[in-house]
């Protein structure tokens, strides 16, 4: 398995965009049955703000060593300025866009007995016009950075996704994608695209086999036009699918305590290490890895340089 040292990662230089969200959790205690409906009546105890979804993501390329900046919109709100002061406390450089009629998305999630009891999401769109002025941001910073990673939730953020691709692939930057939804057309000409089994099934279908699913993962990498497909398959590990051919690496063995941003993981792991200019087949065991590790934490959580080269 390659091994980095840490003064090299943390000379990578990752840029991360996407749809930055503020996770927020009520801890408490549930000692009784509401009389106005059937549900559990929380006490709560304790609350606690996390970064969540690209945030997360530029979280977990910067707990691994390497230097993040954030493009990124929000709204002018609280949620917007408890994510601005989480990720200045991680040491992570934002591009914040302000849009006044956006909802900062925050996933609100009630935990009792140590069980989550419901989340509640607040979201709606960004203005097309905050989104042209953060395109001319991702251009300023674009040649400062390494490798560029975007973070698609579906929300809005990356609207002009295929003219960011290309400004960074003519700058020779390694592209990296976690996707969302079923056109995948807009992530041509991509280095990486890193889709879960269900995302990677709404595109090319349920597959019957591995050859099937190799067949149809090359398919879609070629007419795409990108390097490389690397699927994560929860507790069957990943698969990567490349011009070499296939490659599958066994999920790490340990207690699965939360699964909550393993994704956000893999893709940022990937990141720092290509940015380091480490190849993507060198990068996925140590991926994985990771992706190991993040499991075995509660919520949206990040590995460290030690923890991934122990």
């Amino acid at each position: 398995m390659l091994h980095l040292d840490k003064s090299r990662l943390e000379a990578a230089r990752v840029l991360v965009v996407g749809d930055a969200m503020l996770d927020r959790y009520l801890f408490g205690n549930v000692e009784r049955i509401s009389p106005e409906a059937p549900v559990p009546v929380v006490r709560v105890t304790r609350e606690e703000d996390r970064l969540g979804g690209a945030a997360n993501v530029a979280l977990n390329a910067k707990a691994l060593g390497a230097q993040v900046t954030l493009v990124t919109v929000v709204g002018d709100d609280e949620p917007a300025r408890r994510l601005q002061q989480l990720l200045q406390a991680q040491g992570v450089e934002s591009v914040l866009g302000r849009d006044p009629n956006l909802y900062t998305c925050v996933k609100l999630r009630v935990i009792g007995r140590a069980q989550q009891l419901v989340r509640v999401d607040f979201e709606n769109q960004p203005a097309r016009e905050v989104l042209a002025d953060m395109l001319q941001e991702f251009e300023v910073h674009t040649p400062r950075h390494d490798a560029v990673l975007f973070s698609d939730y579906g929300k809005g953020g990356l609207a002009h996704i295929p003219r960011m691709i290309q400004i960074a692939r003519s700058a020779h930057k390694p592209v990296l994608i976690d996707p969302k939804g079923s056109d995948y057309g807009r992530y041509a000409g991509a280095t990486v695209i890193t889709p879960n089994r269900a995302e990677l099934a709404h595109v090319i279908g349920q597959w019957n086999s591995e050859q099937q699913l190799a067949e149809r993962a090359q398919a879609l990498r070629a007419s795409l036009d990108i390097d490389a497909l690397v699927l994560t398959r929860s507790e069957e590990g990943m698969s990567l699918f490349d011009a070499q051919g296939h490659l599958q690496v066994a999920a790490q063995s340990r207690e699965v305590f939360d699964v909550t941003g393993a994704g956000d993981t893999v893709i940022a792991a990937m990141a720092a290490l290509l940015a380091c200019g480490a190849t993507v087949r060198e990068a996925l065991p140590l991926a994985n890895r990771a992706a190991g590790i993040v499991v075995g934490k509660f919520g949206t959580a990040s590995v460290s340089y030690e923890e991934l080269f122990a």
